[in-house]
């Protein structure tokens, strides 16, 4: 059981890259006075929530009805997932202009917090560990990309913004890993059918 949650939980972790967007958040953030910060925290973790729970659950039957297998959907993630490293990798400034009464949802929520990267990841880990595990995973990814953005101001001063970004490009790196084992997973499912 701890066995399927840890290989669940990491790529979620890679996937949501909380301190990746931990530069984004304080940018957007700055001179918000803390208690609308956290307004907007709860706000983006609910959003992550309730799309993240709504894939999972719905998911599987919009395949079913398109005829989409988990081969072809691995294939396709983890090329998805690989353009998004590879963006990630290459992009030197993560900063957005972004209306400060759409913080929460949008781009907190989503797509920063759970995107197209988590969205994949958790519908193949959902084939793989099962519901629970899946469920569970995304929820303590979720819950911690919100306490890492409730102490972003210490956060930033430890790592500093050049440490920031070096994490960050080391998660993108991790997630281009995934990516590549999620498309031989794949192609290895399409041929034994």
């Amino acid at each position: 059981m701890l066995k399927h949650f840890a290989l669940a939980f990491i790529p979620i972790f890679v996937a949501v890259d909380a301190i990746g967007v931990l530069p984004i958040f304080v940018s957007i953030t700055q001179g918000i006075k803390q208690k609308d910060k956290i307004k907007i925290i709860v706000e983006s973790m609910l959003t992550a929530v309730g799309l993240a729970v709504s894939f999972i659950f719905l998911g599987n039957a919009i395949f079913k009805l398109l005829g989409i297998t988990i081969g072809d959907f691995m294939i396709a993630g983890g090329a998805i997932l690989f353009c998004i490293a590879i963006i990630d990798i290459l992009n030197q400034d993560k900063r957005r202009r972004i209306p400060a009464n759409e913080l929460g949802a949008v781009p907190l929520g989503t797509p920063l917090i759970v995107g197209p990267a988590v969205l994949t990841t958790s519908l193949i880990l959902l084939s793989q560990h099962g519901l629970y595990i899946t469920l569970i995973s995304v929820l303590v990814n979720i819950l911690l990309a919100g306490l890492i953005f409730i102490v972003s101001d210490m956060l930033i001063k430890m790592l500093g913004q050049a440490g920031s970004r070096a994490l960050s490009k080391i998660m993108s790196l991790l997630l281009a890993g995934i990516a590549v084992m999620l498309i031989r997973k794949g192609i290895t499912q399409l041929l034994a059918m």
